[in-house]
């Protein structure tokens, strides 16, 4: 059967991103869009709505065209968003960049993605600067980078917001032409660009507010990285879009989480499970007042039903709320609203208007299941991707010819039509929220001159989350280390990508085809925590 929303369909939204953002900012006028949560320092709505043309406008005067690819390579600032919707207003693509990427992993992306202008901050210059030499190299060259903070010999936002010409007249087919193009692994494998188009995001903008729309001037704080769907979607483009205001911090620190939230009073917090895991158990959390918190919504990864009632408890909450969504997918299909006074617990929430979900059968076999019964999900509606940059055949992979996308995790519909998760692919190994793919970091090991063979799956780690696990074959005659792979793989990879425990094995398991057989790691795995306890 095909599973629909309960609530009425909703039109698709035929605006640019930033018009269906900021098209209301004029009548928020002074009330503050941005705080920062370090400094205090605030940017009102009518600020924000003009320094996004000047920003416009100097991008333009730099070159940028529309259909140009711009890469915002930044931790969260109040300056982010100035950056993102001013390139989008010059008519062009934001690749969004994790700021903890190395600059091999930098110059991929870029590479990959046909950016021409990098937008950074003086922190990541030299990084930058390194990814840029590195496309150099390779015969494709950027053709600028912007330094937001400032720098030596690179224009600045200052310039751009001191630009006295308008912003170029541009005109942008929603439905077509791509505004955000993150970086995502999809079901497993290498990350690939998602081309989401300006409708397919302002659309699911506008299908979430059947189940969550943030309170005119409700205090939202934002400390997940912009660079990801869920905190570009959830933390910038919603709030934004219904006259709340954003509280920005850089990172997460646990001590200044607690003191923003009570020095601003801050009412909604959008978190992942390692967050929810610090405010339920760290002694810190009782040295502040977080009672302005009027709800918490944790997303991007399992969130373990003990764990979020611990949490809620503490925090004063009837319960936590979550939600169900991918890059792919713009990214919601799925939330428990604040309004609800008794969701199924543990559940992802009830689907989003205007789209539809199939449960199918595990057994290849594509039979539609219903109510209760488990298998792979598949969603369709106007909030699917494009498709991959560049890779028509990874598309068709996930997206079939009717227009469902294959989500490869697998859950069940309740009778009330709430959603659980109960597992997902097993090669995308989910750290604190961050996508890993095993296939980037086998890639990376096999790079050892003293590595013969190399598996990369996700085991539990002691803090609730998944954590890399290599399985090493080491090459005739070496005495590799546990720390030497480590040290390894830190040097060339992003943080959370690191490989947290490595195993010496004589072989890896492969298929006759050559595949990695990673369900006979995941098994062997089990069996040792299993003799272990």
């Amino acid at each position: 059967m095909v599973f629909l929303s309960e609530f009425p369909d909703v039109p698709v939204v035929d605006l640019p991103i930033h018009q269906a953002v900021l098209g209301a900012a004029a009548e928020y006028g002074d009330r503050p869009a941005l705080i920062d949560g370090i400094t205090g320092e605030e940017v009102s709505y009518t600020r924000l709505a003009d320094s996004v043309e000047r920003v416009a406008a100097g991008l333009a005067e730099t070159g940028v065209r529309k259909g140009d690819v711009v890469a915002l390579f930044s931790p969260n600032s109040i300056a982010y968003p100035m950056a993102y919707f001013g390139a989008t207003r010059a008519g062009a693509t934001v690749t969004t960049v994790s700021s903890m990427s190395t600059a091999t992993e930098l110059a991929v992306q870029l590479g990959d993605s046909g950016t021409r202008w990098l937008i950074t901050v003086s922190h990541f210059l030299s990084t930058a600067r390194t990814a840029a030499e590195q496309l150099a190299a390779a015969g494709r060259p950027l053709t600028e980078i912007i330094v937001l903070d400032g720098a030596d010999g690179h224009r600045s936002l200052a310039d751009l917001l001191a630009t006295p010409g308008p912003a170029p007249d541009i005109t942008i087919d929603p439905g077509e032409d791509i505004a955000v193009l993150p970086y995502s692994s999809g079901t497993t494998g290498l990350p690939k660009g998602v081309m989401l188009t300006h409708r397919s995001i302002a659309t699911n903008l506008a299908q979430t507010d059947a189940l969550y729309r943030p309170a005119d001037g409700e205090r939202v704080l934002a400390v997940l990285p912009f660079f990801h769907i869920y905190g570009l979607a959830a933390l910038l483009n919603q709030p934004l879009r219904c006259g709340s205001t954003v509280v920005v911090l850089p990172r997460f620190d646990l001590e200044q989480f607690c003191r923003t939230i009570e020095q601003h009073r801050v009412q909604a917090l959008m978190v992942a499970p390692p967050i929810v895991l610090a405010l339920a158990k760290h002694p810190v959390v009782d040295r502040y007042d977080l009672s302005s918190v009027e709800y918490l919504l944790c997303a991007a990864a399992p969130l373990d039903q003990e764990l979020a009632d611990a949490c809620a408890r503490r925090l004063g909450l009837p319960h936590l709320l979550q939600g169900y969504g991918m890059t792919e997918l713009s990214p919601v299909t799925h939330l428990v609203s604040p309004k609800e006074s008794d969701p199924s617990p543990g559940s992802v929430g009830r689907m989003v208007p205007s789209t539809e979900l199939r449960v199918t059968a595990l057994d290849g076999s594509g039979t539609d299941l219903g109510p209760g019964e488990r298998g792979e999900l598949l969603i369709r509606g106007p909030q699917v991707m494009k498709g991959y940059f560049g890779r028509p055949s990874d598309t068709a992979a996930i997206v079939d010819a009717d227009g469902w996308l294959h989500t490869g995790d697998i859950g069940y519909v309740d009778e009330r039509g709430y959603l659980y998760i109960v597992d997902r692919v097993k090669e995308l190994i989910k750290y604190k929220g961050y996508q890993v793919a095993p296939a980037e970091l086998e890639a990376v090991l096999l790079g050892h001159p003293q590595i013969a063979d190399a598996a990369v799956i996700g085991v539990p780690g002691t803090d609730g989350t998944e954590h890399p696990k290599a399985f090493v074959v080491r090459a005739p005659g070496s005495g590799l280390t546990a720390e030497d792979v480590t040290g390894y793989v830190a040097e060339h990879v992003a943080p959370y990508k690191k490989v947290r425990v490595v195993e010496f094995v004589d072989a890896v398991p492969k298929s006759a085809a050559g595949k990695i057989l990673r369900r006979e790691l995941r098994a062997r795995e089990a069996q040792q925590v299993k003799a272990a306890n």
